[in-house]
This record gives structure tokens, sequence and C-alpha cells, in this order.
């Protein structure tokens, strides 16, 4: 068994957090838009928004851990 550290996680780690990081600007930046909408219509919004995120984050945890992007 490799037990050498392996590059993939601190990339996926700062893929992690660059995801993150450009989502909050993006729902950040419609926030005016989105604060003109009623009250539920922003919280079903705001509530996508906040489970979207998590999609792309599969793929890459898995690739982070075998260097594949499927199991």
């Amino acid at each position: 068994m490799n037990d050498q550290p392996s590059w993939r996680k601190p990339a996926g780690m700062a893929l992690i957090l660059l995801i993150i990081t450009v989502w909050a600007v993006l729902i950040a930046s419609l926030s005016h838009w989105i604060g003109e909408l009623p009250v539920l219509v922003q919280a079903v919004i705001y509530t996508i928004a906040g489970i979207v995120w998590i999609l792309p984050l599969r793929p890459l945890l898995i690739w982070m851990e075998t260097g594949r992007w499927r199991a």
C-alpha cells in the first residue's frame, strides 16, 4: 500500500474552497434581484442554492480518493 500523501487531496480541498467561493459570490451578486421577490420565493431560491453547490462535490471527493471521477 502506498503511504505517500497524494497531491489530489490538497488540490481537491482547494477546488472545494474555490467552488464554495464562486458559488457564494454568484448568489450574493444575485441577492439584489432575489431580494425583490416575495419572501417565500426567496426562501425556496436560497434553499435550492444552499443545496446545489454540493452536487459537484461527490465526483470531486471520489477523484481525491481514487484518482478517477467515477466510483
